[in-house]
This record gives C-alpha cells, sequence and structure tokens, in this order.
C-alpha cells in the first residue's frame, strides 16, 4: 500500500508543481512502480534485471501503436478539424440565431446551441470554445451583451464537445474500461441534449434578473429560417451519416470515423475554402494532437498496469465492502473527489487518473459501466468551467484578450449550478442514458 500512496505523491507532485507532462508523469511513475513491486531496490539497482518492466513498456507501446481500435481517435480528430476549416461555424450560429436570437438573451441561446451543433462533429470543448469565440462574441459585442454572459455562453457551450457523440473522452473511457464505445455513443446522445436545454436555461434565468446583460436580436421570417438551415445541410448530414451509421448498425465507430473524415474532406473541397497550405497544416495539427493523446493514452496503460499489479482496485473494492455504506453513497463519493480533482486538473488528466482506480469498483457494486462512464464524463466536463483551473475558460481568455478570466469564471456560476443539477439528474435517472443503447443495442 506504501508504494502506491508514494506513487500517486510522486506523480501529483510531477504533474502540478514540476510541470512534468501528465504522458511522461504517468509513465514514469508506473514504469518505476512496476520495477519496484518486481524486486527493485537501492542495493540491488546495478544487479536488477530491467527486462520485466522493460517488457512491459514496450508491448504497451507496440500494442497501442498497433491497436486497431485506437485508429478511431487521428481520424475523428482529423474529421473536426477538416469542419473547423470549412468555416462551418459560422452557418451553424446563424441557423441558430434565426429561431434564438429574437429572444431575450437570444444570442447567448443561439451560442449555446451553435456549439452543440458543432461540438457534434468537432468532438473537441477546447476548439469548440475556440472556434465559437470567434464567431459568436462580435454579435453579442454589437447588441450589448455583458462580457461576463457573452463570454461564459461560449466557455459553457463549448464543454458540450466532451459529451456529445462523437466523443474522444467517451473513446479514451472505453479504451481503458474496454466498454462498447458504440454503446457510449449512444448513451450520450441525450445527456448531451439535456446539457444543451439546462444551459439554455440557464441563460434565460440570467436575463430574467437582469434584462440588459441580453438584449433581443432581430425577429427572422421563416423564409429565412429556412435559408439559414440550408446553409447548414452538410455538416447535418455528416452527423446523421455517421452518428446514424453507427446506430443503425450499419458500421463501426471506427469506420464511421474514417468516412466522417472522408465526408469533412469532400464538404472542405465542395466549399472551396481550401488551399494546398490549409490542407498541410490541418494535417499536421490532426497528427500532433493524435500523437499527444496516443503518448498520454500508453502512460495511462503503463500506470493502470502499476495499480493493477500493485492491487490498489482490489484493495478498494475490499475497503467498500468493509464499509456499510449503499453502493450509491461510494458514487457520491467519487463524485467529490471529481469535483474536487477538477479546481487542480484539467479533464483529460482526472479522467486517465482516476478510471483505471475506480471502475473495477463500480463494476464489482453493480453499476453498468455505460452508465458510469456518462457520469464521468459530465463531473469531468464540469471540470471545464471550475476555477482555478477551467481550460475552457483559460482557452477563451486567450482568444479574447479583452476579457480577463475573473469576468468570465463570473458569468459561469449559472452554468456550472445547472451542470451540477444535470449531473444529479444523468445520477439517479439512470434510463436517461441507457434506454437508447438498450433499445438499438440489445
Amino acid at each position: 500500500m506504501s508504494i502506491i500512496l508514494t506513487g500517486f505523491a510522486v506523480l501529483l507532485v510531477m504533474i502540478l508543481l514540476l510541470r512534468v507532462p501528465i504522458a511522461f508523469a504517468m509513465a514514469l511513475v508506473g514504469f518505476f512502480g512496476f520495477a519496484l513491486l518486481n524486486g527493485l531496490s537501492v542495493d540491488t539497482l546495478s544487479t536488477f534485471r530491467w527486462n520485466v518492466p522493460l517488457s512491459m513498456a514496450a508491448n504497451r507501446v507496440i500494442d497501442t501503436a498497433q491497436s486497431y481500435g485506437l485508429s478511431i481517435i487521428p481520424l475523428f480528430i482529423l474529421m473536426g478539424n477538416l469542419i473547423t476549416r470549412s468555416g462551418l461555424s459560422r452557418e451553424l450560429y446563424n441557423a441558430s440565431y434565426a429561431f434564438l436570437g429574437h429572444q431575450k438573451g437570444g444570442l447567448a441561446m443561439t451560442t449555446v446551441a451553435a456549439c452543440a451543433g458543432f461540438s457534434a462533429v468537432c468532438g473537441s470543448s477546447l476548439a469548440t470554445a475556440a472556434t465559437m469565440a470567434k464567431v459568436a462574441m462580435p454579435p453579442m459585442k454589437q447588441y450589448g451583451y455583458s462580457d461576463s454572459l457573452a463570454s461564459a455562453s461560449i466557455a459553457a457551450g463549448g464543454t458540450l464537445g466532451i459529451l456529445i457523440p462523437p466523443s474522444i473522452a467517451l473513446i479514451i473511457y472505453g479504451l481503458l474500461t474496454e466498454t462498447s464505445i458504440r454503446d457510449l455513443f449512444a448513451a450520450g446522445l441525450f445527456p448531451g441534449i439535456l446539457g444543451m436545454l439546462l444551459y439554455l436555461f440557464a441563460v434565460k434565468y440570467v436575463v430574467w434578473r437582469n434584462p440588459a446583460a441580453g438584449p433581443a436580436g432581430e425577429r427572422m421570417q421563416w423564409r429565412e429560417r429556412i435559408r439559414a438551415l440550408m446553409g447548414v445541410r452538410d455538416i447535418l448530414g455528416l452527423f446523421l451519416l455517421v452518428m446514424g451509421g453507427i446506430y443503425l448498425g450499419v458500421f463501426t465507430p471506427t469506420e464511421a470515423a474514417g468516412i466522417g473524415a472522408g465526408g469533412a474532406f469532400l464538404i472542405a473541397l465542395l466549399r472551396r475554402t481550401f488551399t494546398w497550405a490549409a490542407l498541410f497544416e490541418t494535417l499536421v495539427a490532426s497528427a500532433k494532437t493524435s500523437a499527444t493523446i496516443f503518448a498520454i493514452v500508453i502512460g495511462a496503460f503503463i500506470f493502470s498496469d502499476f495499480i493493477n499489479r500493485a492491487g490498489l482496485p482490489s484493495m478498494m473494492v475490499n475497503v467498500v465492502q468493509g464499509f456499510d455504506i449503499s453502493p450509491m453513497a461510494v458514487i457520491v463519493v467519487m463524485l467529490l473527489i471529481y469535483i474536487v480533482l477538477g479546481m487542480v486538473l484539467e479533464s483529460m488528466s482526472m479522467l486517465l487518473l482516476t478510471v483505471p482506480v475506480f471502475y473495477p469498483v463500480v463494476a464489482d457494486l453493480g453499476f453498468d459501466l455505460v452508465w458510469f462512464g456518462i457520469v464521468v464524463v459530465v463531473v469531468t466536463e464540469i471540470s471545464l468551467i471550475t476555477p482555478p483551473v477551467g481550460m475552457n475558460v483559460f482557452v477563451l481568455s486567450s482568444v479574447l484578450k479583452e476579457i480577463n478570466t475573473g469576468t468570465i469564471f463570473k458569468g459561469i456560476l449559472p452554468f456550472f449550478v445547472v451542470d451540477v443539477i444535470r449531473l444529479a439528474i444523468v445520477v439517479m435517472v439512470v434510463p436517461l442514458s441507457l434506454w437508447l443503447p438498450q433499445a438499438i443495442y440489445h
């Protein structure tokens, strides 16, 4: 047990204080922790046979690089980058504005709806927030929206990208727990839509309290609304093709990712927004992001091998069984841990550190791992706007340099509250997550 606690302490020091990238921190702690469990000590350092930990690490690198299932990650990343380059974010915003812009707070609600639509094909919260900031902020400034409401609606709306499928976070959770990615994608749809609706309610609440924070825009005629919808037919068709194909079992998630990337490339060509230079930059950006995620996944697997070899999951199961508390109380404790960690760690770090430890306990308690995956991603989503380390807030602050992080965090509070409400609903109303995958696949 002392080795495990020491390993976690060293890992947190490396990440939080020494600023070591999480991929290398997890790999180093996992490697040397595995070595210690196999007989390495200071006295035997020169004579220790390194073949056991080296073999473990090498196998993890090779298996990950050769994994067919992991090919879904670079393909969906490429799809999202191509969509971003195609300039479809503005059409999504215009379509949302056509239906919502005439209401008080309508431009902020438009931003939330456009973020939901963009994240449905992008899959990245940070990319959604950064892209929509350039599109949504100028009209909100033009109509006199308060900086706090305008920026917070972008930061909060961007978090929808982590849950609405296709979601990189759900893919990584599925890989870590060997859970069906197809089921996870189906399970994330309704909670994602619920999140969007609750964010719209949060905007309505803010403008009810302070009407000057979000003046109404112009009302569009139905002819203009239909024209605006026609502008997003490409992105809507791509989403229906990719996710509809997965839900109906026409192709696997990996095949869907390939079709999505190819479809996004065709859309970019048809829209004539691409140059050879832009294509090269998109491919390079996708390769860099994919390599980063692969490195993080490899580090997480090596760290997972260490904690499994040390017997931490079975220890936690025994500890939980030794206490006379209900299984749901254990879930609540885990969620509190996630919320606290969300104040100091970014979402991916939190996901990779905790899932290998928690999911064996959750499975032993009889909970569905697909449901737990949605719960984990929802609470991880909250961390993206939780002070002091809300990644979406800092990304937005870097794009909107005239607005400081304090102003954004001030506006985030109503969105944070409805996020907690959604988390409670997802935890207590299990069919919200499981009805769709069970109806389609079981």
